[in-house]
């Protein structure tokens, strides 16, 4: 295979399909992963991908749905074109041969079986038990490596997007081999910015290392508006554990039944406190849930409260929950018998570079897609299990957009090649992890599940110093894989500060003590970028 056609930064689900819908229509497309082509978020989810398959369900349950959770900022044609879409994508991944959990007994081989997470009316979450991801992953990776019109370049990390600025049009991007070191410049009609979120700029995150914003700080450093920032989940259930920081306990948990509640001051189970914050209980929205526990930690002062799915029998926790059943009990916590000690955790990133339906960004020839991109899917907040469908949705908007569109776009010339001629080998990469744990944690202290001015204030002027910090060390030093992924999140750092500066209300994720209430308009927060 010798020139890219299109460069696929990113290989979760929504990286790998694109490139397997292109490769399977005649395209050429290189595939670049951080580590192994089996990494990145995709791996680590559980719950499912949320679509209307049952008859008593309708695509107008799901719109409303969605629109409700993300609290009046959801752009309404992204959510409906997202939705309607869910169906096919369903069908396209049990084409590839991703095998989903099927209803028992008689139903067995004819439906799937559906489960209900916060926030969604209906049962409409496909999966494949407690580890969809694992299943959607391996499957498209599978696929990609095999296939003839897919290059896989693992261990890559992209430095920076190659523009022509002047035309406004994406030319490639420079790519660091981290077993070598060297530093190549790839050359492609047009690139995807696949690379998932931001949210390891938090201390907590239930996210792999990987997750640094790459996509999103590069897409702002070529000059791509970026918007809503500010809305970051944090998951409410994370295992609180010593041995274990981010394993995630599935929502869905509590969509079977799992209750929250308090720690004793001798341990045991204590009071179920979600009806106290919500008439819906557990099934609420993440924001709410997420902001009622951090309420009941501090207001108690406990490290962490139980998730208590006791009360199922063993059998039914078992069958539904393998994954979460077996890491439990490996770490000695037998979740049949044992309430689940959980905190809040940084999980997703809502907001990220603006496209449009067809997932392009503002610069010719560069699309993004996944948790990278802000498309008007997830407003304020997301809707549970909405994430890997809106991988999958705008994956094949995208291959469909640059099938149509590769023939007439030029090759560009082979770019200029990376310039090392001026830097020298760092003899104090402590700076780098030093200034890594500072980050994440005043980004944790100050900019976390509940905010305020003065906290945000703070926060910003430390971004600013480590920033000025890192671009100095960055410009004079040979770069690194953690100074890359370190400078990438002081600047997605930047962008969630600054947006939650601009807005002055209580919306969704995104909740201020100094503006409690929320405004009638809904505008969402788009920051320019750097062109």
């Amino acid at each position: 295979m010798n020139e890219v056609e299109v460069l696929v930064i990113g290989s979760g689900a929504a990286g790998l399909s694109c490139a397997l819908r292109l490769a399977k229509a005649g395209r050429r497309v290189t595939v670049v992963s951080k580590t192994s082509l089996q990494s990145g978020s995709t791996l680590w989810a559980q719950g499912g991908i949320s679509a209307v398959l049952d008859v008593e369900d309708s695509t107008d349950n799901h719109v409303r749905d969605t629109l409700v959770a993300g609290a009046g900022l959801c752009d309404e044609d992204a959510v409906r074109f997202t939705v309607e879409g869910g169906p096919a994508c369903i069908e396209w991944l049990l084409q590839q041969g991703v095998m989903f959990t099927e209803e028992d007994g008689e139903n067995r081989g004819k439906r799937l079986h559906l489960t209900r997470e916060g926030g969604h009316s209906h049962r409409r979450v496909v999966h494949a038990a407690d580890a969809t991801g694992h299943a959607v992953e391996t499957t498209l990776a599978a696929l990609a490596a095999a296939h003839p019109n897919i290059r896989v370049r693992e261990y890559s990390l992209a430095i920076d997007l190659i523009v022509d600025r002047e035309a406004k049009r994406v030319l490639g991007a420079y790519l660091f081999d981290v077993p070598s070191s060297r530093i190549t410049a790839v050359p492609a009609k047009a690139v995807v910015l696949a690379s998932g979120g931001a949210n390891q700029v938090y201390l907590y995150s239930s996210n792999p290392h990987g997750a640094s914003g790459d996509g999103i700080a590069m897409a702002w450093r070529a000059g791509c508006r970026v918007a809503n920032m500010e809305f970051m989940q944090f998951h409410p259930t994370t295992l609180f554990h010593r041995d274990t920081r981010n394993f995630l306990i599935s929502e869905a948990l509590r969509g079977e039944g799992a209750l929250l509640r308090l720690v004793n001051a001798d341990g045991s189970p204590g009071e179920r406190f979600m009806p106290r914050f919500d008439p819906r209980g557990e099934l609420a929205p993440r924001d709410i849930v997420a902001r009622a526990i951090d309420h009941e930690m501090k207001r108690l002062g406990l490290r962490y409260v139980y998730l208590d799915i006791t009360h199922k029998p063993a059998e039914f926790i078992q069958q539904h929950f393998p994954s979460i059943y077996a890491h439990c009990k490996s770490l000695g916590l037998d979740i049949c018998r044992q309430p689940i000690p959980v905190v809040p955790s940084a999980h997703f990133t809502c907001g990220g570079v603006v496209t449009d339906l067809s997932a392009r960004t503002d610069l010719d020839g560069l699309y993004a897609i996944g948790e990278v991109a802000c498309t008007g899917l997830h407003g304020a907040n997301r809707l549970a299990s909405n994430s890997l469908l809106e991988c999958l949705v705008f994956a094949r908007a995208a291959a469909e957009d640059l099938h149509a569109t590769l023939d007439g776009r030029v090759m560009p010339a082979d770019p200029r090649p990376w310039d090392e001629s001026r830097v020298t080998n760092s003899d104090e990469d402590v700076v780098v992890s030093h200034n890594w744990l500072e980050l994440r944690t005043f980004m944790w202290d100050y900019v976390g599940i509940v905010r305020t001015t003065k906290r945000l204030q703070r926060a910003l002027h430390r971004v600013q110093l480590l920033k000025a910090e890192i671009d100095e060390f960055y410009g004079n030093y040979r770069i690194s894989a953690n100074l890359l992924e370190l400078r990438n999140l002081v600047r997605c750092a930047d962008l969630i500060v600054r947006s939650a500066l601009e807005r002055k209300e209580s919306r969704g994720l995104h909740y201020t003590l100094d503006y409690p209430e929320t405004l009638d308009t809904a505008t969402p927060t788009i920051l320019p970028g750097r062109a």
